[in-house]
């Protein structure tokens, strides 16, 4: 494993989001800096934090600086050139855990297009520093001059486009498709993390890849059940994070935006996060949902990994979110099913008022038994 030494802010929920985010990307973190502010004009650090930094990498020798930040190119650059090493700030250590995890066709290529997004953004400066003669090694462009190596990136970012836009029209399809059915759709969202796709085997029999590690999920897996003696289908994906540029939710549109589309949405919840974790996964969940354009009455608020903490502590977190007087909150444990059932029972009263002349308020009873089979 490549060793990193990892620059966050003075934070332990962020330290502990940074380094969960250099491990899912392959990199062991052999120190930490931590700074109350890391947007310093020239290096995102002030020169005194650099020469500090200086002196720890030529004693450790990391493969690589992370910046748990985003960075400007020109920040970048100098960072890099000080330090003779290779510096990744936020956003592209995300995209090489996406680029890591991308396992589908279609996730691949949304990965591509992010990454071709992040590529374009720092292309003046590339472009800039070989002109006055620099050697930008850190993200070198060859001769390229500017209107062909922005042109390269525009071409290929349509080529990627376009091929995002067919596997589109075909999700497009088999919505209708499920629709004439009459299927009701049900999608897991939720912080990366929280137990999502532990929850989505325990509901329906799968085994699909569980792990602690952030995206693990990075496709959608869409699973037929049964509810009341009727076909929906339940589906898995990819999970929030906070400071996620608007562009890269963008490139992930057509996985996201089944949310939109599905019936009932489940929000994964993982209430055993400290109080700081939890507001700030919160919001970032809920945020992203109200960008994707979810209507608030869709969403089931699942409050897992419940075994892990007392009683008046959920109480308290329940208090924290304004989830106390909500109706539409199950605290469940993914691992132990735990209250899976009323979990499921929740389901089943919703889906029969979105549905009242298809379902008789009777048939409710003994309903949940038959879920997921």
């Amino acid at each position: 494993m490549d060793k990193a030494i990892l620059i966050t802010y003075d934070k332990e929920d962020t330290i502990n989001e940074a380094k969960g985010l250099c491990e899912a990307a392959g990199y062991e973190v052999v120190h930490i800096i931590q700074e109350n502010y890391l947007q310093k004009p020239k290096y995102g650090i002030s020169g005194g934090v650099l020469e500090k930094l200086q002196e720890i990498a030529d004693k450790i020798r990391p493969d690589v600086i992370v910046f748990d930040e985003i960075l400007k190119p020109s920040q970048n650059y100098n960072l890099a050139t000080e330090l003779q090493r290779e510096v990744l700030d936020r956003e592209g250590l995300i995209l090489e855990i996406f680029e890591s995890r991308a396992s589908s066709a279609e996730s691949k290529l949304q990965v591509k297009l992010a990454q071709l997004r992040y590529e374009m953004v720092r292309a003046k400066e590339k472009v800039r520093l070989a002109n006055m003669g620099e050697q930008p090694g850190f993200m070198g462009i060859g001769k390229f001059e500017v209107d062909v190596y922005y042109n390269d990136i525009k071409h290929r970012m349509q080529t990627v486009k376009k091929k995002l836009q067919k596997a589109g029209k075909q999700r497009e399809l088999h919505r209708q498709g499920r629709k004439r059915m009459g299927f009701t759709t049900i999608s897991l969202a939720g912080y990366t993390s929280a137990g999502k796709t532990t929850l989505f085997n325990k509901t329906t029999g799968e085994t699909r890849t569980q792990s602690k590690e952030l995206f693990t999920t990075l496709s959608t897996t869409t699973r037929r059940i049964i509810i009341n003696q009727e076909p929906a289908l339940i589906a898995d994906t990819v999970g929030f994070i906070s400071k996620l540029p608007a562009y890269m939710i963008d490139a992930f549109k057509s996985t996201l935006e089944e949310l939109t589309y599905s019936n009932i949405i489940i929000l994964v919840i993982d209430i055993s996060d400290s109080q700081l974790e939890l507001k700030k996964k919160f919001a970032s969940c809920m945020r992203t949902l109200d960008e994707l354009g979810v209507k608030k009455e869709k969403i089931i608020f699942a409050l897992n990994k419940s075994d892990l903490i007392k009683k008046e502590q959920i109480n308290y977190k329940k208090e924290l979110l304004n989830l106390i007087e909500n109706e539409k909150v199950v605290l469940v444990s993914s691992k132990t099913g735990e209250n899976i059932k009323e979990l499921k029972e929740l389901i089943q009263n919703i889906i029969i008022n979105q549905n009242p002349h298809k379902y008789k308020k009777n048939e409710v009873e003994g309903v949940a038994k038959t879920f997921g089979n």
